[in-house]
């Protein structure tokens, strides 16, 4: 979130019915058209309202019986504070900062593997393109047994234990001992620590003849940058139609949505606009040399949509330049700023609320869930009690007519009913175990497949046989499954296996098509953007006439 003007903000933070800690803290704000939102705290001094706490603070830190720990203090202090102030300020140690950071930025320093621990052992399932990984020779089904000292097999090690020893300062040299195709590698494959870039688009490609498919994971700091050259390679691949893919889309960088959004408008259009309490009205505008200005365009969105997601959503709905397809988003329609300490934590504060073009607020009603403060053990999670039915409020209409609502999230055009099998807590814990991803890697990465993704696509489908295979293999894990539910998942669990095989034998863009396959809210999208009988026969006429 970029910001033209500087001022001062004061945040007070207190901790239980003793502690209390104050803080006077100044920002500066980064230029709008930036590349990055740059915020820094530094203390400015008292004020009459800091000084009680302050005080408070000097007479615990000089009087208190006891030898205190002052930044667990202070920690617990500003966290408290923030996490009663609304449902999406926060406060972030300098580890989840740095986390947030390196998912925003899209870059870490790595060697650019993905990894599955699979009894016990770290099976590379994933390479980034070019990465020091796929440069020095590690190939995806390679077996980690090693890394640099540290044996890894069979020690049940921790995710951040392994992170520890892979990731590293840009430069430095990994050592991995590796089995491959079941013959152990002697020498071990030195691999050279470098910037890792992780693109926010997930996938891009053409979906039908004249149909292009892109899907947003985030908006992250290069996503604008990305999106563009996605759409102009898609064009040139004969795009004509769009389906930009928003499901489950968290958000990200307020100012990059707005980025996005320009692409899709050849005039200068509002995208947005904010406004709070100490923040005057300030609208966002498109610059009107949108890449993809003209063309049909699809958006699909669902509950998992929200924040930037939602302000892209809302003001291609409010200039009835997209249809939205899916189900109601999330409703968050506020807006944070990110407030850096010298230690390398964060504050995300919630400093404005946004609207649509046509002035909708799109924000859950939110109230705090007092009650589940005696628990201590977990006092933040779940303090606010979001309402998530849909209040339709003031009604707006658009230029051709279209009524919408403010409140709630953004409703739209053509709602998709959801798969009751998707919400079935058997699928659901199945799915979270991971015993998809095991039972796949024990059996089908042997060897890497001598064929193309292309006959992958369309030639490979899970046989029954397989699928009764893996039924066995949950019950031998506890899950027992009656044969009715066992069809009801059939189509499901087929889906998911085969999209796991794709990713494991031909990457990211692989799983992303095996999914959209029998996804129904591509299969609504397609609908729309496919051309009418009438339109092919009129084409087939004009084409007959003389010239």
């Amino acid at each position: 979130m970029q910001r033209g003007t500087g001022r001062n903000i004061f945040v007070a933070a207190t901790y239980g019915a003793t502690l209390l800690l104050g803080l006077i803290l100044g920002q500066n704000y980064a230029d709008q058209q930036g590349s990055k939102p740059v915020s820094t705290l530094v203390p400015i001094g008292l004020s009459d309202h800091s000084y009680k706490i302050q005080q408070a603070l000097d007479l615990i830190i000089h009087s208190y019986m006891d030898s205190l720990d002052i930044d667990s203090l202070q920690n617990g202090a500003i966290n408290h504070i923030i996490a009663h102030l609304d449902p999406y300020s926060s406060y972030l140690l300098p580890n989840d900062t740095r986390a947030q950071t390196e998912a925003l930025e899209g870059t870490f320093e790595g060697i650019g593997l993905e990894y599955f621990n699979l009894n016990d052992t770290l099976l590379v399932v994933g390479l980034i393109t070019n990465g020091p990984a796929e440069k020095a020779g590690v190939k995806v089904g390679d077996r980690i047994l090693q890394i640099d000292s540290t044996q890894v097999t069979g020690q049940s090690l921790t995710q951040a234990v392994i992170k520890k020893l892979i990731r590293g300062k840009k430069g430095t040299p990994v050592y991995l001992q590796v089995i491959r195709e079941g013959n152990l590698i002697e020498a071990p494959i030195t691999v050279i620590r470098d910037q890792i870039q992780v693109s926010s688009i997930d996938v891009s490609y053409m979906i039908e003849p004249t149909i292009g498919y892109i899907r947003i994971r985030r908006f992250g700091l290069k996503t604008a940058q990305n999106f563009k050259t996605a759409i102009a390679d898609l064009k040139k691949q004969g795009a004509s139609r769009l389906i930009l893919d928003l499901r489950d889309n968290g958000g990200g960088y307020f100012h990059i949505a707005i980025r996005v959004a320009n692409e899709f408008f050849k005039d200068k259009k509002l995208i947005v606009y904010t406004e709070g309490a100490h923040e005057q009205k300030r609208e966002y505008y498109s610059e009107g040399n949108g890449s993809y200005a003209e063309g049909k365009l699809i958006v699909l969105i669902n509950e998992g949509t929200a924040s930037a997601a939602e302000i892209l959503s809302g003001a291609l709905q409010d200039w009835d330049r997209a249809t939205i397809v899916g189900r109601r988003s999330y409703g968050k329609g506020i807006v944070q700023e990110q407030f850096d300490f010298a230690d390398g934590s964060r504050i995300n504060l919630s400093i404005s609320r946004y609207y649509t073009p046509l002035g909708r607020s799109i924000q859950k009603k939110y109230i705090p869930n007092w009650s589940n403060m005696t628990d201590y053990a977990h006092m933040y999670k779940g303090l606010w009690a979001l309402d998530t039915t849909l209040a339709q409020t003031q009604m707006f209409e658009t230029t051709e007519g279209k009524q919408l609502f403010s409140g709630g999230g953004i409703t739209p055009d053509l709602h998709v009913s959801v798969d009751s099998n998707t919400l079935n807590l058997l699928y659901q814990e199945i799915v979270g175990s991971s015993y998809l991803e095991q039972f796949v890697y024990e059996r089908f990465t042997r060897r890497l497949p001598a064929y193309s993704i292309e006959n992958f696509l369309q030639g490979y489908h899970l046989p029954q046989q397989e699928y009764d295979t893996f039924i066995d293999y949950l019950a031998k894990k506890g899950f027992v499954i009656n044969e009715r539910k066992q069809e009801d998942l059939l189509e499901l669990i087929q889906t998911d296996i085969e999209a796991i095989v794709g990713r494991y034998y031909f990457g990211r863009e692989a799983y992303f098509k095996v999914k959209n396959r029998t996804d129904d809210y591509v299969e609504e999208a397609l609908t729309l953007l496919k051309p009418l009988p009438s339109d092919t026969l009129s084409t087939d006429l004009d084409s007959s006439l003389p010239k």
